[in-house]
């Protein structure tokens, strides 16, 4: 039954003389002065829920406090993988509004587990229980702090698990990219090689010992590898001209487009021609490209690997995998770059406009840097996700006074005016379901009051800017707030 009034579903009104016996006997408020449960026994009513029944749906507005007299109650979230369970009263438990809590709606449904029966002190009589009730009120302001440190944990936790699983798709296909290459590129080169061996073979038994000199000079000259300052059409045009050399020779044109990747020049493809019979320049000329292959071929293998080394050794960085989760000296800037290294495949397939200034004299902080990291991925993800494909992103750090200050800019549609002081409240969000949690923004606002910065946010069509200060050292801002908030039922 939701949302309910003092009856139990079956009709009729609820009483129990010995309410305030059993008020006393409960395991939270209990111990408070006799007087003060006897004023909740006569301002509450009972409401009885068999197994199953929905108590407070997700948003639904809480009707009061409620005391668990019996039965066994539970939340269920559903932060886009399906509802799971957060949060469960016992007898003797207490849940919903509490004194001084800002709490509106539950962030998913209150379910009874089991037969359950509950004390409702409705919500309009609160200020009355404050006041009359300050033994009772004390012990539920220390049950609404634990809580609210029990949710936010909780929260913490989910959102940590949620940005690594979205990180890690990320990051699996960067690796595999690379990996890909490796594999394909070893496979070539087996081929290559093979080519290699027959052309050596057959040069070795047709060709003069100063013949093979220059042969071999000309396969020295594919050492100098690939020219990187070649444009494309430059390319083009080149394994064109090598195409049409090779016809007018009567070689097969096949080895163009290794022998253009090279540094061999057309001058030196003419001094082999002319120290050449055709048949041995054929065979010459297809060993000198399956050379220039191979060669090629380990290149490319070397920077697949770099990649990969790199790659991991930002994620090593990102997470901090290999350290102590204890405050130290943070490169701020070094954390963005390997914070975009395993974002760089979802700014890949939004082809993002990606700007980076990154201030040389930006000064270490004291943080915690794999949640700083944490921190910096929510805001350029979130920053990702605002734009449209080809869209725009600006970040900048840069020293502000004795702090840092990260600016993260997108050029997205912004932040309606009506939703921007609800932004950073914990499960608000205006992503469609299964794609947003509504904790992104509410970790990075913990994360930041947890190194003692502060956030600050300006939004128009086409442009929205979020600005985090952080102090150089811990603790060490002005106004730093320790303040505990419950926005949980």
């Amino acid at each position: 039954m939701e949302g309910p009034g003092c009856h139990d579903p079956a009709g009729g009104p609820l009483t129990d003389p010995d309410l305030a016996e059993r008020l006393a006997a409960h395991r939270t408020i209990g111990s408070a002065p006799r007087e003060q449960l006897a004023w909740i026994a006569s301002h509450g009513c009972l409401c009885r829920y068999g197994a199953g029944g929905i108590v407070t749906t997700r948003g639904g507005r809480v009707a009061g406090l409620y005391v668990v007299l019996t039965g066994h109650l539970s939340i269920h979230v559903d932060r886009g993988a399906g509802p799971r369970k957060v949060m469960e009263w016992l007898a003797g438990d207490v849940t919903g509004l509490l004194p001084y809590s800002r709490l509106t709606g539950p962030p998913g449904d209150v379910v009874a587990e089991e037969p359950s029966e509950l004390l409702l002190v409705p919500r309009e009589d609160l200020p009355a229980l404050i006041r009359e009730c300050p033994d009772v009120t004390a012990i539920l302001v220390h049950v609404m702090v634990d809580r609210a440190r029990q949710f936010t944990s909780a929260d913490l936790q989910d959102e940590k698990m949620l940005s690594l699983g979205r990180l890690s798709a990320g990051i699996a296909h960067e690796l595999n990219n690379p990996a890909s290459a490796i594999v394909r590129s070893a496979s070539l080169l087996a081929e290559r090689l093979e080519a290699l061996e027959i052309a050596a073979r057959a040069l070795g038994a047709s060709l003069t010992r100063e013949q093979l000199a220059m042969a071999d000079r000309m396969i020295r000259a594919c050492t100098a590898g690939r020219d990187h300052g070649r444009s494309a059409i430059e390319q083009a045009d080149r394994e064109e001209a090598i195409a049409t050399w090779l016809e007018a020779h009567g070689v097969d044109g096949s080895a163009a487009e290794a022998l253009a990747e090279s540094a061999v020049t057309p001058d030196a493809l003419d001094a082999l021609a002319a120290a050449l019979d055709p048949g041995s320049l054929a065979t010459a000329l297809q060993g000198l490209a399956a050379s220039c292959s191979a060669r090629a071929i380990v290149s490319d293998i070397e920077i697949a690997a770099e990649r990969i080394h790199a790659l991991v050794a930002a994620i090593k960085r990102f997470t901090y995998m290999d350290r102590e989760p204890a405050l130290a000296r943070v490169d701020v800037g070094q954390g963005i770059r390997d914070t975009l290294a395993v974002l760089q495949g979802k700014a890949r397939a939004k082809s993002v406009r990606l700007t980076v200034r990154i201030d040389p004299d930006l000064p270490p902080i004291e943080a915690y840097g794999g949640e700083l990291n944490q921190l910096w991925a929510n805001l350029i993800d979130n920053a990702f996700d605002a734009i449209g494909a080809g869209g725009a992103v600006e970040i900048e750090a840069a020293p502000h006074g004795g702090a840092v200050l990260v600016r993260v800019v997108d050029d997205g549609p912004g932040i309606p005016e009506s939703i921007r002081g609800r932004i950073f409240d914990p499960f608000f969000t205006t992503k469609p379901v299964g794609q947003g949690t509504g904790l992104g923004l509410d970790l990075v606002r913990r994360l930041v009051a947890r190194h003692h910065g502060e956030i600050e946010v300006e939004s128009r069509p086409g442009r929205t800017e979020f600005r985090v200060t952080l102090p150089g050292r811990a603790g060490s801002a002005p106004g730093a707030s320790t303040e505990h908030h419950d926005s949980h039922g």
